[in-house]
């Protein structure tokens, strides 16, 4: 883990470049010494159908989800996460100069023991395969 999930609306692809949104908040990630290569996902799902706040049709959103595991100190995660939204924010910064666009980003930390993992990668990556 951590995966960044990001979900948004539909028209906001005419206004910003998700792959390249993605390919941003992946080297912010990789740059961080909180995050291992290994365990990084940063994946994209545009909402088709959407309403957003008082349902003009140019109102969109982007909402980050980062799921890490357990045991990174509050104060790590923040500041991962400032990184992460200021990224964010730059690359939105067209949609973020109108009064139609939200973004928003919330981190979850996932209990251990409610999670179950298999990834080859990790061993790939680390050179123990």
């Amino acid at each position: 883990m951590p995966h960044l999930s990001i979900e948004y609306s539909q028209g906001l692809e005419a206004r910003a470049d998700v792959a390249d949104l993605c390919r941003s908040l992946h080297a912010v990630m990789v740059a961080s010494p909180v995050f291992p290569t290994a365990g990084l996902r940063v994946r994209a799902y545009r909402a088709d159908h959407a309403i957003v706040a008082d349902a003009q049709a140019d109102n969109d959103f982007l909402a980050m989800t980062l799921s890490v595991g357990a045991g990174r100190d509050t104060q790590v995660l923040r500041t991962a996460g400032d990184a992460l939204f200021a990224a964010a924010q730059a690359a939105l910064a067209e949609p973020l100069s109108t009064p139609h666009f939200a973004l928003s980003l919330e981190i979850r930390v996932i209990d251990p023991e409610l999670s179950w993992k298999d990834t080859p990668i990790h061993a790939r990556l680390s050179g123990t395969t």
